[in-house]
């Protein structure tokens, strides 16, 4: 069963340094809207998984109610598949200990089975996959299926990715941070 509710992910850093501009107004607009959402980090795999941890953490608070926080990782940038695994190991343990719940992994089907494949199949995933009719073709059990990248929302302005929590309502309840 997939369940379909006002949630939203926001990306909210990016690498060691980087803070979306626009992640605070976000944060604060989904919920006057009564929208339920969890913050991502996009992952920069030549920077330490543990400084874009601590840099997520400082610029993040999230609070019972919430989404679990999410790593985007979507390219390798040329480093090997070994340290990648390394320092998303890093920064998914050093989340975990701050929130005290166990991130979610962002990626799309191709990349999860050439680089993480089987070593992070216990954290919650989050796979992108279009154009897909019933659910996303990958080998493993995912929690999120973003199943397009062109939606429209009244009040924005851009596409939005469309997303389902696969699961009912009381499992995505018992998904969010308590």
């Amino acid at each position: 069963m997939l369940f379909r509710s006002r949630f939203a992910f926001i990306k909210a850093t990016e690498g060691v340094s980087r803070k979306d501009p626009f992640f605070n107004r976000n944060w604060k607009k989904a919920r006057q809207a009564g929208v339920i959402a969890g913050a991502y980090h996009f992952f920069i795999p030549g920077k330490s998984g543990k400084a874009q941890a601590e840099h997520f953490i400082r610029q993040v608070e999230l609070q019972s109610g919430d989404l679990p926080p999410v790593i985007d990782i979507e390219q390798t940038y040329g480093v090997p598949a070994d340290l990648l695994q390394k320092r998303v190991r890093e920064f998914m343990e050093c989340l975990e200990r701050n929130y005290k719940i166990k991130p979610i992994i962002y990626t799309n089907v191709e990349f999860y089975r050439k680089y993480l494949d089987e070593s992070f199949d216990s954290s919650p995933l989050w796979v992108a996959h279009y154009l897909q009719r019933g659910r996303p073709r990958i080998f493993r059990s995912w929690t999120f299926w973003q199943h397009s990248e062109t939606g429209r929302v009244n009040g924005i302005r851009h596409q939005v990715g469309f997303n389902v929590f696969n699961g009912d309502e009381k499992a995505f309840q018992e998904m969010r941070i308590p």
